[in-house]
């Protein structure tokens, strides 16, 4: 056997190469070690892992990024091979990746921040402090820029109002923003501050903001509506990093579709801007990457792959005001677009498939643009199945609720068994729901405009227990059609026996 000698040059690199590997900041754990590196550690934030995992694979880079900085500050960050580890993963309760688990001294949260580098910073900087972090001279000027959001109390002392209330925010919103409270006269002054007051400092929009109603008697819920709507910047990027901030929100959510290799795209940005600000108090705007969320695009009643382009939707209601694709996205029409929406003269635009021809199959197919007439017939119970055509779930219900249409089809003029592609179809703000999983079960009872929902397990028997219990209707078939033979699914029916695997 031939041996290869590798020269010096190539030696260094290797070496390199080899401690490169070995530098990461992330620590890794096993069953040996796992119990000693995380009971006594006072915070440590632990990822359970697959190599194979596409999500854990995006991370990773965050991750580390995010150790090395924590490293610094003191906070550690570690990892567990769920391959390499399956018996310690299982004793953990793990059931999917990237599981992510805060431990302090060895007692278990999960992990409720975002997955980027700067998110994982912010979160585990929170998870290091009081709820509340006394602030002096040595301190503030560090506090007020550790993280995106600051809240900071000034008081003549602790016990001063509104400090109960603030500590009591603190307390309930610790993962969400830093809270600083201080009673040193050094720090009020240097702050130009007359206590009691609440000053919120922010790396975004208005840099600093102070409380603006009467501070004595502010109360909890006081704090959260004014810091809530100040967490949120005029414009920014969304994500699925900060939706949730959005979506928690109760206003209704302007989009701006941007390519974000486009050379105007900050001059885009820039003139949308003053018409975000005018309507703040109304409507939460964003920009969002058109190239990499083009589906979501679509969701959103954008058919054309056109950029810029713009659309408010109601997420209470999930309703959609397009733009009209054929117009210019510009300050003018972005302004004249948002002010007739606030005003209510804008309609929602519904997408529905067209209209079948024919009703071939047991299951009535209905499409948005007869919702109303088809599922609110008052002599009519209606059974609804919203499902989406990729949704493994609604694939497998598909034999059961084509036998349930079969079941009742002499009855088909007092109970409609219906399906319908929600992802394709829009519900019309008469309906008081929205459709938020796939597939979700819905029953009309004849003369009523309330929905109920079906909570029980989708055979075939828990089903039709379902229809019999609370349908209005006589679901005994008045007239048998010509040439149509009557079925009863008994114990001993043939064509039940059919569907036994169900």
């Amino acid at each position: 056997m031939r041996l290869s000698i590798l020269s010096p040059a190539l030696a260094v690199a290797f070496a390199t190469y080899v401690a490169a590997q070995d530098a990461s900041d992330v620590l890794t754990l096993t069953a040996s070690d796992f119990s000693a590196k995380v009971d006594n550690e006072p915070l440590i934030l632990v990822e359970f892992f697959a190599p194979w995992c596409g999500h854990c694979k995006a991370l990773a880079p965050h991750y580390e990024e995010a150790a090395t900085a924590l490293k610094e500050k003191d906070i550690k960050i570690a990892k567990v091979d769920c391959v390499d580890q399956a018996d310690l993963c299982q004793a953990n309760g793990i059931q999917g990746y990237p599981t992510l688990r805060v431990y302090k001294n060895g007692t278990p949260s999960d992990y409720q921040g975002p997955r980027k580098a700067d998110g994982i910073i912010s979160y585990m900087v929170k998870q290091s402090l009081p709820a509340v972090t006394e602030l002096t001279l040595s301190n503030i000027d560090e506090f007020k820029k550790a993280d995106k959001f600051v809240a900071v109390a000034y008081v003549s002392s602790a016990t001063d109002a509104p400090a109960p209330a603030f500590s009591q925010l603190a307390e309930a919103h610790r993962d969400d923003f830093l809270f600083g409270l201080s009673t040193d006269q050094d720090v009020i002054t240097a702050e130009g501050v007359t206590p009691p007051a609440v000053i919120v400092y922010r790396s975004f929009d208005e840099p600093r903001v102070t409380y603006p109603y009467p501070i004595v008697d502010a109360q909890v819920q006081d704090f959260e509506e004014w810091m809530g709507d100040l967490s949120i910047p005029v414009i920014d990027e969304v994500s699925s990093d900060n939706y949730a901030i959005y979506a928690s929100s109760s206003k209704p959510l302007a989009y701006l579709f941007l390519d974000p290799t486009a050379a105007n795209k900050e001059e885009i940005i820039a003139s949308v801007r003053p018409v975000a600000e005018e309507f703040k108090s109304k409507v939460n705007f964003v920009w969002i990457d058109a190239i990499k969320f083009g589906d979501h695009a679509k969701a959103l009643n954008l058919q054309e792959p056109k950029w810029p382009s713009f659309v408010i939707q109601d997420l209470e209601k999930q309703l959609k005001y397009p733009l009209d694709q054929s117009k210019d996205v510009s300050s003018e029409s972005v302004k004249d677009w948002t002010k007739q929406y606030v005003s209510g003269e804008l309609k929602p635009e519904l997408k529905s498939q067209p209209v079948p021809e024919s009703q071939d199959e047991s299951v009535y197919n209905l499409v948005g643009k007869e919702f109303e007439d088809v599922v609110f017939d008052d002599s009519k119970d209606v059974f609804v199945e919203f499902y989406a055509s990729w949704c493994g779930h609604c694939k497998r219900l598909k034999p059961t609720w084509d036998l349930l249409a079969d079941k009742y089809i002499n009855v088909k003029d007092k109970l409609v068994v219906a399906k319908m592609e929600a992802t394709e179809n829009d519900l019309p703000p008469s309906v008081p729901f929205r459709v938020a999983g796939f597939p979700t079960l819905k029953f009309k009872p004849a003369g009523s405009r309330d929905f109920l929902d079906y909570e029980g397990d989708r055979s075939f028997e828990s089903l039709v227990a379902f229809v019999e219990e609370h349908a209005k209707n006589s679901l005994e078939p008045s007239v048998v059609l010509e040439g149509q033979a009557q079925t009863h699914f008994s114990a001993g029916n043939a064509s039940a026996e059919k569907h036994d695997e169900l």
